[in-house]
């Protein structure tokens, strides 16, 4: 067995008397689906018409119930789910979902990559689970359009490539919705956060600091700005903004707005850069973007400078340095030809804080700094440190070691923490006193 390969097919799946089965039983029930109205075609009904089918070609039993039941779940998977995928989107462990043509299968379990024992039958097999995955959203991907972006129901993304562009055939990408929603204190539990920095980062949200959470490709920046949002204030309106809904909102005066992709014709399309434009017009308090990435940058640095303070968002970056850079290129997107200093100068009284995370290598999510934005310094952003993750070594079992650390300095918007009734001593500072 290669290294860092799992097993996640049932073992009474592996054999190959119940895969025959398996196969006879779906091909007997399936011309008796097809007469089926759609709009009753539920899984209740396919269950049923399994497991009566089943008991006629295995009379008297002969095989085990869990057996059975495993293999009534997978036709029925076959049938009208998702196929094998669904061993993995049900189990809760399992974070990211990469299907690399028909016969290759990794999963993200920890912040590990590990390939599966999953495959599918053949390429007609993943393109039937790809359609009816898409089809419902009326999306649909072929020769002409050979890549789409879609969500299930349940909120994990996905995301389609198929040939001419993906080479080795189908290819799938499923980003798991959390289900669980994990609270500021799971993150103090996990190391990626400490005490002091989780009640620092609260008095931040609540005394209306605009809030931009960098970090590279899963690091946790999705995760850390949904609990974040949780520190809003229940009276104030929040209108949340997203390519695919992820935020879970506790408070009750919240307004959702979510992108809609172009039809098969081409049009139709509303972009994040026009929702944040609506947004200022639907009175907001607080707006939480889900990630710029584009044009809508300058309309977000704008509205933060506008009077819409304690806005959050996340941008990809490698550092806080590198999130100001990225920021410049993506307003530059916006179409509207200015000056980059007058970009600088935006972003510099638009943005407070800067919270940096990151993936390390051995899987675990960090907040590797937390950087105040302190104004220009001629043509350059000035950026001071408040924390930042000093590392200590790493662990037996391969763990890097380390924590949070302030750095001695008191951030320059100390008073307007104090005006929203925190006064942190210099403990949360490291300053000793």
């Amino acid at each position: 067995m290669p290294d860092r390969l799992i097993e996640v097919i049932p073992p009474a799946l592996r054999d190959e008397s119940v895969l025959r089965l398996k196969a006879r039983l779906v091909s007997l029930i399936t011309p008796e689906l097809q007469k089926i109205p759609s709009s009753q075609l539920t899984r209740a009904n396919v269950r049923l018409g399994l497991e009566k089918t089943l008991a006629v070609l295995t009379p008297g039993g002969g095989l085990p119930a869990e057996t059975l039941h495993e293999l009534v779940e997978s036709a029925l998977a076959d049938l009208v789910g998702y196929g094998p995928l669904e061993l993995l989107l049900r189990d809760p462990e399992i974070n990211e979902i990469m299907v690399n043509g028909a016969s290759l299968v990794f999963i993200e379990r920890g912040g590990e990559l590990y390939e599966t024992d999953l495959r599918f039958a053949d390429t007609s097999h993943l393109m039937q689970i790809i359609d009816r995955i898409l089809l419902p959203l009326g999306r649909r991907v072929d020769y002409d359009m050979p890549t789409a972006d879609a969500r299930l129901p349940d909120g994990s993304r996905v995301n389609v490539v198929i040939p001419p562009v993906a080479v080795d055939g189908p290819t799938l990408t499923i980003r798991k919705f959390l289900q669980t929603k994990m609270s500021i204190e799971d993150l103090i539990n996990l190391g990626t956060l400490t005490p002091y920095a989780a009640k620092f980062l609260e008095a931040c949200v609540v005394a209306r600091l605009n809030i931009l959470i960098s970090g590279n490709t899963s690091s946790g920046k999705s995760t850390l700005l949904n609990i974040l949002s949780t520190f809003i204030p229940a009276y104030e309106r929040i209108i949340t903004i997203e390519d695919a809904v992820e935020l879970q909102m506790k408070q009750r005066h919240v307004v959702r707005l979510e992108t809609k992709l172009a039809g098969v014709d081409g049009a139709g399309a509303v972009s994040i850069r026009e929702l944040v434009r609506n947004a200022l017009r639907m009175r907001p308090d607080r707006l939480v973007v889900g990630e710029v990435r584009g044009g809508e940058t300058l309309d977000m640095l704008q509205a933060m400078n506008t009077g819409h303070s304690g806005s959050l968002t996340t941008l990809h970056a490698n550092s806080p340095r590198d999130a100001i850079a990225r920021l410049e290129t993506t307003a530059l997107m916006s179409g509207i030809d200015l000056p980059i200093i007058a970009i600088r100068k935006q972003i510099s009284s638009a943005v407070n804080l800067i919270i940096h995370t990151a993936r390390l290598s051995d899987g675990t999510r960090k907040v590797m700094q937390i950087t105040e934005l302190a104004g220009m310094e001629g043509d350059i952003v000035t950026q001071t440190d408040i924390y930042k993750f000093v590392a200590t070594g790493t662990g037996q079992d391969g763990k890097i070691q380390g924590s949070l650390k302030p750095t001695g300095i008191r951030p320059q918007f100390s008073p307007r923490l104090e005006v929203a009734g925190y006064k942190l001593g210099g403990e949360y500072f490291g300053l000793g006193f």
